[in-house]
This record gives structure tokens, sequence and C-alpha cells, in this order.
């Protein structure tokens, strides 16, 4: 028996399995949350550089 654990196509943070032909759509859901929430923090970036800019 070897020390290295198998892959068995869990996570080892949770344990939880991605089941096949999912990925496409956590990659999809990460893109819907993640594109609109990093142009919300750009925006951010900018109007707070404007007020304290002048």
């Amino acid at each position: 028996m070897t020390d290295s654990p198998s892959n068995s196509g869990t996570t080892p943070e949770t344990g939880a399995a991605v089941p096949p032909g999912r990925t496409g759509l956590i990659v999809f859901a990460w893109l819907w949350v993640g594109l609109p929430l990093a142009y919300g923090v750009y925006e951010l970036v900018l109007k707070a550089k404007q007020l304290f800019t002048g």
C-alpha cells in the first residue's frame, strides 16, 4: 500500500466529487458571477480614485 492518496475525483477539502460533464457548467457559473463582480470592483476603484483625487 502506498502513502499517497489515490485520485478518485474528489477534492481533498470537501470530499465532494464533480459529476462528469458538469465542469463546463461550473466554469460558466463562476464566470456568470465573477465577471460582473470584477467589473463592479473596477468601477468602485475608479469612483474612489475620483473621489479622493478630485
